[in-house]
C-alpha cells in the first residue's frame, strides 16, 4: 500500500470540500473517513483505510489595503482551512467566495411566477400587493435591493419532511440533490424603509460529487397575506426546517420618534393607497415555509412582541426563543410557545438584570411576563382598529402626575399610564413601552444575531454598539437597570447561560428547559482612533479584532462562532471564526468597502456537506473615518464592479484549491 493510498484521494477530497469548507457532520459523528483511492477517477484495488478527523484549523486572511486597491473593492477570501487527520496526516485548503448573482441582474424565474412575463426575474426585485413590479421614478426601471440580508440553507428533506424523487428533481430541474436557499432582502439605499422587503426562495443544484451548488430558479414570495414585509434584517432556520425573518425597527404608532420610519412608503408603494398603512401590522416575526416545488408562503406571528427583532433562535425544545432587539434602550426578549414547532401561542417575557452586568461581571436575569397570547388574538386588535391612544398614553412631557410612570426609550423621556385592561395589547403592540414600564432592564444598544451552543447551553447576542443607555452618565442610561458598560463603539458579544426551573417575576415557572439565567461579556472591540490605525486606510476600530458584530452563527462540528460585522468602524467589514475552546479569532472575509457583512448562516450538514452562507449590503457606503484616498481610488472600482454601487452579491464561501501534505508518521 503506498503512502498515497492511506489518505482521502483529490476526488474524495473534492467530494468532501470543493463545494463548501468543511467536513461533512455525518463524517464527523462516526470520525472517520474512508481513503484509498489515487488521485485520479481510477478506483484503486488497496483494501481502504479508515483515517479519522482529529482537528481543525483556520489560517487568517490579512485585512486588505490600498496596495491591493481590488480587494477593497469586493468580497475577498484569502483565508485557509487546515484540517488533522489522527494518521499525522494534514490537508490545507484554500478558501474562496462564489456568488449566486448580483441583484438586480435577470435570473431564471420559477415557472409559477406567473405575475412576472417572460423567463427571467429580477434578484432582489420589489413587487405591490398585486405583484406588480414596483418602479424606480429615477430610472424608470424596476426597483431592487442592494441589501441582501438573512439567508436560510434549507435540504429537500427538512422543508418538505421527505427525501427528494426522481419526479421531484424533474419538477425542480435538478440533476443532483435540490436545496432551496431562502433570501431576504432588507432594503434599498435609495429609499430606506419605504418599500416592502421582498423574500426569495432560490432553487439551488447540489452537486452529489462535489457539494457545489448552483442556481437553478428564482421564486419571489407572495406577501400580501402578511400586508408587506418591514425592514427583514437577520433571520434564521428553525429546528423543524422554516425561515424565521424579522421586521426591524418596528415604526413608531404614536410618532413620537422612538421607533423606524413611517409606514406610508409602504401604503404608497405597495398597498397603492398611502392611509392603508397601520403601524401596527409592522414589527412582528414573519415564517416561511417552502414547498416541495420550490415555491413558498408567508405567516406573520403577532405573539413574540413588536420590537426591533434582529432575528429569533429557536431552542432544541421547539418552543423557546430569543430574541435579540436591534435598539437604543432596547431588552433581552424570549419567547416560550405552547406547542412545540408552533409559533402562533406561547408567553412572552422580557429580561431584568438583578446583579449588575459589566464588561467584566456575570449579571443574573429574573424574567419579567409581558404576559400570554395567540397570533390570531393581537391581529384581531389591528384589523378591529385598535389605536394607540386605546392602549395607553405617552406623553412628552413631564404632566407631574403620579399615575404616569416615567420611561426612557431611544434615549427619550416619556411618560406613559396603561388603559384599563388593555394589558394585553400594551405587551404585545406597544412591546418597548410596555417592558419599560414592567421595569425590563432595557439598557442595550444594537442587540443584534442570536445564535446557540448546544453541547454547552450557551447562547450569544451580538452588540453591534456598546455606547448611550449601556454607559453610565450617556444618554438613555437608566442606573436601575443594572447593565454598566465602559463605551466600546467597536460592540462586543455576550454569553448567555441556559437552564431550565428558572421563575418568572409573578413567581411562576418558566416552562422551559433552555431560559437564560445569567449574561456575561465573551468579546469585545477595540476603539481607536483614525491616526492609530495600522492600514492607513481610516478605521476607527482595531483591524484585528471585531468591530460591530452582528450576524451569529455556531457550528457544533467546528466548535466555532462565526461573526460578520456591521460596522461603521471598519473601512472593509470582516467576517470571522472564532474558536470557543482555543481562543482564537480568524478572519476569513472582507466585504466591499462600506459594505456590512449580512446573510451570514453556517449549517453543519445538508446531505452530508457543510456550507457559510454569505452575502454583503450597501458597497461604496463609506464609514466617516475613511481616508480621502481611499475614497478616490475604491469609489469608481466600486461603481464599476456592482452597477454603480446599487447592487450587491447573494453567495457563498468555497474551497477553490486543495493541497494534500503528509507528515512523517511515528513508528
Amino acid at each position: 500500500m503506498t503512502e498515497q493510498a492511506n489518505h482521502p484521494s483529490r476526488r474524495d477530497i473534492l467530494k468532501w470540500f470543493a463545494g463548501v469548507p468543511f467536513l461533512p457532520l455525518g463524517a464527523m459523528a462516526t470520525a472517520s473517513v474512508l481513503s484509498g483511492c489515487n488521485d485520479d477517477d481510477n478506483a484503486s484495488d488497496t483494501p481502504a483505510k479508515v483515517v479519522n478527523f482529529k482537528s481543525a484549523t483556520f489560517t487568517a486572511m490579512d485585512a486588505p489595503t490600498l496596495a491591493d486597491a481590488a480587494a477593497m473593492a469586493t468580497t475577498t477570501v484569502a483565508s485557509k482551512l487546515s484540517v488533522n487527520w489522527d494518521d499525522g496526516s494534514k490537508t490545507d485548503y484554500q478558501l474562496g467566495y462564489k456568488e449566486f448573482f448580483k441583484t438586480g441582474a435577470a435570473v431564471k424565474k420559477h415557472p409559477k411566477q406567473t405575475n412576472v412575463s417572460g423567463d427571467t426575474i429580477i434578484a432582489g426585485g420589489y413587487f405591490d400587493v398585486n405583484g406588480k413590479a414596483i418602479i424606480d421614478p429615477t430610472t424608470n426601471k424596476q426597483w431592487f435591493s442592494d441589501c441582501p440580508d438573512g439567508s436560510s440553507l434549507i435540504s429537500f428533506k427538512d422543508a418538505t419532511g421527505k427525501d427528494a424523487t426522481d419526479a421531484d428533481k424533474a419538477t425542480l430541474g435538478v440533476k443532483g440533490n435540490p436545496v432551496f436557499h431562502v433570501v431576504q432582502f432588507e432594503y434599498t439605499s435609495k429609499a430606506y424603509g419605504e418599500l416592502p422587503s421582498p423574500i426569495a426562495i432560490l432553487t439551488l443544484d447540489q452537486d452529489s460529487k462535489t457539494g457545489h451548488l448552483d442556481l437553478v430558479q428564482y421564486y419571489n414570495i407572495d406577501m400580501s397575506a402578511a400586508h408587506g414585509l418591514w425592514i427583514t434584517c437577520g433571520a434564521s432556520l428553525s429546528p423543524w426546517g422554516t425561515h424565521l425573518s424579522s421586521e426591524e425597527y418596528e415604526p413608531d404608532a404614536f410618532e413620537q420618534g422612538i421607533g423606524g420610519p413611517s409606514p406610508k412608503g409602504i401604503g404608497k408603494y405597495y398597498l397603492n393607497d398611502e392611509s392603508k398603512a397601520n403601524a401596527y401590522n409592522y414589527g412582528h416575526l414573519p415564517e416561511i415555509t417552502v414547498n416541495a416545488d420550490g415555491t413558498g408562503t408567508v405567516k406573520k406571528h403577532y405573539g413574540l412582541g413588536r420590537i426591533s427583532r434582529e432575528l429569533i433562535q429557536v431552542m432544541p425544545d421547539n418552543r423557546t426563543a430569543i430574541m435579540g432587539d436591534d435598539y437604543t434602550n432596547g431588552g433581552l426578549f424570549m419567547f416560550v410557545a405552547d406547542k412545540e414547532k408552533d409559533l402562533s401561542a406561547g408567553t412572552l417575557y422580557v429580561a431584568k438584570y438583578t446583579s449588575q452586568l459589566t464588561d467584566k461581571i456575570a449579571g443574573n436575569i429574573q424574567w419579567i411576563k409581558l404576559g400570554h397570547a395567540t397570533s390570531d388574538e393581537i391581529e384581531n386588535f389591528i384589523k378591529g382598529g385598535i389605536q394607540p391612544a386605546d392602549i395607553m398614553e405617552s406623553l412628552t412631557e413631564d404632566p407631574n402626575d403620579s399615575s404616569y410612570t416615567k420611561i426612557v426609550l431611544a434615549k427619550k423621556s416619556l411618560w406613559v399610564k396603561i388603559k384599563t385592561g388593555m394589558e394585553k395589547a400594551a405587551a404585545f403592540l406597544e412591546t418597548h413601552r410596555y417592558a419599560a414600564y414592567k421595569g425590563a432592564s432595557m439598557a442595550f444598544t444594537k442587540m443584534e444575531g442570536t445564535s446557540l451552543n448546544i453541547k454547552d447551553k450557551v447562547a450569544y447576542s451580538a452588540l453591534a454598539n456598546i455606547q448611550d443607555s449601556m454607559v453610565e452618565g450617556k444618554d438613555g442610561y437608566i442606573a436601575e437597570h443594572n447593565v454598566k458598560f465602559p463605551q466600546i463603539k467597536a460592540g462586543g458579544i455576550l454569553a448567555h447561560q441556559l437552564t431550565s426551573g428558572l421563575k418568572d417575576s409573578e413567581g411562576n415557572l418558566i416552562n422551559s428547559e433552555w431560559a437564560p439565567s445569567q449574561s456575561e461579556t465573551l468579546l469585545v472591540g477595540t476603539d481607536i482612533k483614525v491616526a492609530q490605525d495600522p492600514n492607513g486606510v481610516g478605521n476607527t476600530a482595531d483591524p484585528d479584532n471585531i468591530a460591530s458584530p452582528d450576524n451569529l452563527k455556531f457550528s457544533e462540528t467546528l466548535r466555532t462562532l462565526f461573526i460578520g460585522e456591521d460596522s461603521g468602524n471598519h473601512v472593509n467589514n470582516f467576517l470571522w471564526a472564532y474558536n470557543l475552546d482555543t481562543k482564537e479569532l480568524t478572519r476569513l472575509l472582507s466585504t466591499p468597502a462600506g459594505a456590512e457583512s449580512t446573510g451570514l448562516h453556517a449549517v453543519d450538514s445538508v446531505n452530508g456537506w457543510t456550507y457559510i452562507m454569505s452575502n454583503f449590503q450597501h458597497p461604496g457606503e463609506f464609514t466617516s473615518g475613511t481616508t480621502d484616498a481611499v475614497k478616490t481610488a475604491l469609489a469608481p472600482l466600486i461603481k464599476e464592479n456592482f452597477d454603480d454601487g446599487n447592487s450587491a452579491f447573494v453567495g457563498y464561501i468555497t474551497a477553490d484549491s486543495i493541497e494534500v501534505s503528509l507528515e512523517e508518521k511515528k513508528a
